[in-house]
């Protein structure tokens, strides 16, 4: 899947399931605009194994839940963008309903929803025909989510619906938006989030008897991103071992 003389962003691209992308993306071809947050380490030893594999790469430090940066990150990724890849997101935190206040809930939403909402149109004037954008949603946005991750799931919910609306409004233009819907991945999000005992058991009840692994989530994002999908768009792509089926 050559994706050779390509420009992708990757927004939480640093470390984790971002991390495999832009290591893959790179490794397919492209240039990647590796876009982080906080976790300044982990986003030079991302970006360091990319060069040290012969990739192509660049860091830029943004909160894409604002305006500003968004732009700043778009102008910085250069006049063309052919794929963008909306990865930043994250649960902040468990808490069930009685426990949530205004300001939490959109704190969730912003971070999971709003900030691909707001990086996809500050990119759209530079995504060219034959473009590609691969939203990062969950398994949790299916079936609710876990304990206490319902506003959660329900920022990644809709992400799929954004994902399905989009693929409408932009195929016209030849730009094609999908989506990824991980279930049980091996990252630090899990290894905040979830108990080691409630991940055994998922793991054991899922037909593959294990995690899934960043790279494998990665190999599927490549495959979006790249013109061996160009007949795919609007898709929510299950890859969780079997666990669920849309």
């Amino acid at each position: 899947m050559s994706l050779t003389g390509k420009v992708a962003i990757v927004t939480g691209g640093g470390r984790d399931i971002g991390r495999s992308i832009s290591q893959r993306l790179a490794a397919d071809g492209a240039h990647v605009v590796i876009n982080y947050h906080s976790d300044t380490a982990a986003a030079e030893e991302t970006l360091k194994s990319i060069e040290t594999a012969g990739g192509s790469a660049t860091l830029f430090r943004a909160d894409v839940t604002r305006p500003v940066a968004v732009a700043a990150l778009i102008e910085a990724a250069g006049p063309r963008i052919d794929i963008l890849i909306n990865c930043a997101g994250g649960m902040v935190a468990r808490k069930t309903l009685a426990d949530m206040d205004e300001a939490f809930f959109d704190t969730v939403m912003t971070l999971n929803l709003k900030s691909a909402f707001l990086v996809t149109k500050a990119a759209l004037p530079r995504i060219p025909k034959g473009g590609a954008i691969v939203n990062l949603a969950s398994l949790a946005g299916r079936d609710g989510g876990g304990p206490g991750a319902t506003i959660y799931a329900t920022a990644k919910g809709a992400l799929m619906t954004l994902t399905r609306g989009l693929a409408k409004e932009l195929g016209p233009q030849g730009i094609r938006v999908n989506a990824l819907c991980p279930g049980l991945i091996g990252t630090s999000f899990h290894d905040t989030f979830s108990k080691p005992e409630g991940r055994a058991a998922t793991a054991g009840n899922t037909p593959l008897r294990r995690e899934g692994h960043p790279d494998e989530v990665a190999a599927a994002v490549a495959f979006l991103a790249s013109d061996e999908s160009a007949f795919l768009t609007g898709v929510n792509m299950d890859i969780n071992g079997g666990l669920a089926f849309s």
